[in-house]
Order: C-alpha cells, then sequence, then structure tokens
C-alpha cells in the first residue's frame, strides 16, 4: 500500500502532519477534508506490501488519525481559539516551502555545535526544531525526533526522506550512530555537504555559461538558416544572377529540410538508442560496467574515485578508533559507497579477512588507488593503521584538491571547443553567405550577365 506524508491545517489554524499508508492519494486527501483537515501538502514516499514489516513507532494508523482529528492531542496542548494574522500570513508563506540542501546543512551545522556541547540527540533535535523557520523541513525534523524518542535511530527515519537527505550523508550519519561517534560523523557530514555545495557552485559556474551560448548560437544557425539563407537566394534569383551559395550551405540547408519533414526518424534511433543503453545500465553487469566507466573517466575518474575511496578510509577510521575491528570497520563503513565497484572491492576485502588473507590486497588489484595510497596502508598494517589513515587522508585531501584543480583548468577549455566549432560552422554556413550578399559582386555580374 503506498504511503504518504501529510501536512494539513485544523478549523483552528493548527498545523498538523503525519505519515500514514492510505490506498491513493486522492482517498487521504478526502478522509482529511471529511474530518475538517484542509491539505496542505500530500507526498508519497514509499510503496509498501501488507506483507511488509510493522509500522515504525511514530507512524500512527490512518483511522487512529481520524478519530482523533478533532481531540485536543493534536493540537500539543491547549490550543487558541483564533490563530492571529501574523500566524495566518505565515502559514500561506509556508505552505510551499521548498526543503534546500542549505536548510540541512545548517541543520547539520547547528546539529554537531549542539552534540558538540554535550546534548544528548532528543535535546538538540528539540532545540533545532523551535529555531528551524521552514515548516516544511520543521515537519521532517519532528518525524526524526518522534523516532528518536521511540528508540530508534536517526538514520532509519532519515532513509524515508532520500529525497532531501542525499544518501552518502545518511550513510555517515548511520556510521556515526553505530560506531557511537555521531559528532565526528556531523563534522565529516558538514565538510561533505559544503565541498559538494562549493564543487557543484565551480562546475556550473563554467559549463552553463558556455551552454547558453552553445544554444544561442546553435539557435542562431537554425533560425539563419530557415529565415535568412531562402531569402538571400530569392534575391539572387530576382535580379537574374548566377551567384549561388556555398557548397557547405546548400547542404545544411538540405540537412534541415530533410530534418524538418522526417524529425521522427532521428529522434526514434535516439530514443531506442537511449532506452537501450538505460536498460543496459538497470542490469547488475551493466550498471557495475557504468560505474567501472565513472572511475576510469579521463576527466573526472580519479576524483569521484579519489572522493569515494576517501570518504571510505575516513568511515573505517572512526570505526577503528572506537575500537571496532578491520573486518567490522570495513562492514559498516561500506555504507558510505554507493558506487558498486567500490562495494565489491570491500567486499572481497571482507572475505580475505575471513580466509586469512590481506584486505589491502583487493584495492591493489583494482588499479584504482595509487601507489603511494597502497604503500601507506601497507604501512599502517605494520606500525599503527589509525594513525597511518589519518596521513592517508590528508595525501587524499591533497591529491583531490589537485584533481580539482585541473578539472576547473580542463573544463573551460572543452567547453570553449564545442562553442567555437558551432560558431565556425555559424560564420561558414550562415555569415559568408550574408557577407557575399553584401559585397555585391552577385549585382555586378548579373548587370554584365543582361547587357
Amino acid at each position: 500500500m503506498p504511503e504518504y506524508i501529510y501536512k494539513a491545517v485544523t478549523p483552528r489554524g493548527q498545523i498538523i502532519r503525519n505519515k500514514v499508508d492510505e490506498t491513493s492519494k486522492t482517498t487521504l486527501i478526502r478522509k482529511l477534508k471529511a474530518n475538517q483537515l484542509t491539505p496542505i501538502e500530500v507526498i508519497q514516499v514509499s510503496y509498501r506490501s501488507k506483507k511488509a514489516k510493522a509500522n515504525k513507532k511514530n507512524i500512527i494508523d490512518i483511522d487512529e488519525i481520524m478519530n482523533t482529528a478533532n481531540s485536543a492531542s493534536i493540537f500539543q496542548g491547549e490550543a487558541k481559539t483564533k490563530p492571529s494574522i501574523k500566524e495566518k500570513i505565515n502559514l500561506l508563506l509556508s505552505a510551499g516551502q521548498r526543503i534546500t540542501i542549505r536548510d540541512v546543512i545548517i541543520f547539520t551545522q547547528n546539529f554537531y555545535l549542539l552534540k558538540k556541547a554535550n546534548f544528548n540527540n532528543i535535546h538538540a533535535l528539540s532545540t533545532i526544531i523551535n529555531s528551524t523557520e521552514n515548516l516544511s523541513f520543521k515537519g521532517v525534523l519532528e518525524d526524526i525526533l518522534a523516532g528518536v524518542e521511540a528508540g530508534e535511530y536517526m538514520y532509519t527515519t532519515m532513509e524515508y526522506y532520500s529525497n532531501i537527505f542525499p544518501y552518502i550523508y545518511i550513510n555517515m550519519i548511520k556510521v556515526g550512530e553505530l560506531s557511537g561517534s555521531l559528532t565526528v560523523s556531523l563534522s565529516q557530514a558538514v565538510k561533505y555537504l559544503d565541498d559538494t555545495t562549493t564543487r557543484n557552485k565551480k562546475i556550473r559556474g563554467i559549463l552553463i555559461p558556455n551552454i547558453i551560448q552553445f544554444v544561442a548560437i546553435l539557435v542562431l544557425l537554425v533560425v539563419g538558416t530557415i529565415l535568412v539563407l531562402p531569402a538571400i537566394e530569392d534575391v539572387f534569383v530576382q535580379v537574374g544572377s548566377n551567384a549561388t551559395l556555398p557548397e557547405i550551405t546548400l547542404a545544411f540547408m538540405d540537412f534541415l529540410d530533410w530534418l524538418i519533414i522526417f524529425w521522427y526518424i532521428p529522434v526514434g534511433i535516439i530514443a531506442i538508442i537511449i532506452t537501450i543503453i538505460v536498460g543496459y545500465i538497470n542490469t547488475p553487469r551493466g550498471k557495475y560496467n557504468w560505474h567501472l566507466f565513472k572511475y576510469k573517466a579521463p576527466i573526472f575518474g580519479r576524483l569521484i574515485f579519489g572522493i569515494d575511496f576517501s570518504r571510505l578510509m575516513r568511515a573505517m577510521l572512526l570505526n577503528l578508533q572506537n575500537g571496532m575491528r578491520i573486518q567490522e570497520a570495513l562492514e559498516v563503513s561500506k555504507s558510505v559507497a554507493k558506487n558498486y565497484v567500490m562495494l565489491s572491492i570491500v567486499e572481497t576485502a571482507i572475505n580475505n579477512i575471513l580466509t586469512g588473507e590481506s584486505w589491502i590486497e583487493p584495492f591493489e588489484k583494482s588499479g584504482l588507488c595509487s601507489s603511494m595510497e597502497i604503500e601507506m596502508l601497507k604501512i599502517g598494517m605494520q606500525t599503527d593503521l589509525s594513525e597511518m589513515m589519518e596521513k592517508l587522508l590528508d595525501y587524499m585531501d591533497v591529491d583531490i584538491q589537485n584533481s580539482l584543480n585541473k578539472i576547473m583548468k580542463v573544463l573551460p577549455e572543452i567547453s570553449y571547443l564545442f562553442v567555437g566549432i558551432v560558431l565556425i560552422f555559424l560564420v561558414v554556413v550562415v555569415l559568408v553567405p550574408c557577407i557575399q550578399l553584401y559585397m555585391g559582386d552577385w549585382l555586378i555580374e548579373a548587370m554584365e550577365s543582361q547587357i
């Protein structure tokens, strides 16, 4: 049965929110309205069969909610007889409030500071909820708090909100909770979110202007070919000139004419190719090969692998420092990796430990780790692994930054290359005939032919 998160307003202006199972969104809305609740937002978060595990402790059955919808328990205290004008305005402004990555960053930073001040999870969450202005995000945090109060881990509730909390973020919190070092995990999560946001801004800052230029030139090329070039041909014909457009221009005009008439052929071919690629990637072997390609890609490959490997080693170090054995540390830490190649390497490393072999060997044989990284791990096994892994992470941070700097240097050059190619094509196909028309040689030729 589908599972929904709804937010609604009572007749007294109080906002209530919960997660329920219902047959459809329409049915849920109808039940809410029948119980004098005005829906603000209804979102389907998952689909669970009747044989699925029991409801989370912080989830109340829909029938129970409807039976108590008008009771005082919903208001969480004595309700006001009438909401103030300010409350009504805030309610209208927050009805469609979107949860951004910035909200998650601020929450994580605040939670980290409160944990450093020795707040327990319930106290820290309650404090943050009271100061959260985004009502949509406030409802999510209230659900997390309800789960913690019911004896659950935070990450189990966060998994319901995978559209809000990134996969890696959730698993960082998971590692911290399972290892008993949530404060350190929160610090790493803050760094992960800040680095990801900064990196994405840099890449967008390079790509978006060039993409806009590329599209603008492409549109100018197509419009000029369809509207301007036929007009130039008409001028040549009207004055009786033998001048013709360049061969490449005529060829491109013919291609566009064919594309307009038989547009469904290239669209169909592209759709088939995309369907085949997506279908292959969704198979186990296809997904593995796709993830391997990400690690070996010419420009971004080293950076993607470096980030994933660094994240794995950081989580593993956290577990080792809290007294876990290497096998247990790998088992818990592997959740921070989403790449199938990395997961397969970790699984092989765990199997090697069970058979008495080196857990470092799978990383070495993969060919993805540098010789420096492998040697540092080997030396760590002979001396102090935790201390050596700290040095390894320092080295990898420098390596990741170097890889990012190279990308920031190469990316503009690549984008300029594509823009330049389209610009040259525009000049040859459209601007050269325009210059030919402006120079007027064809007009003198037409006059001489008539004499």
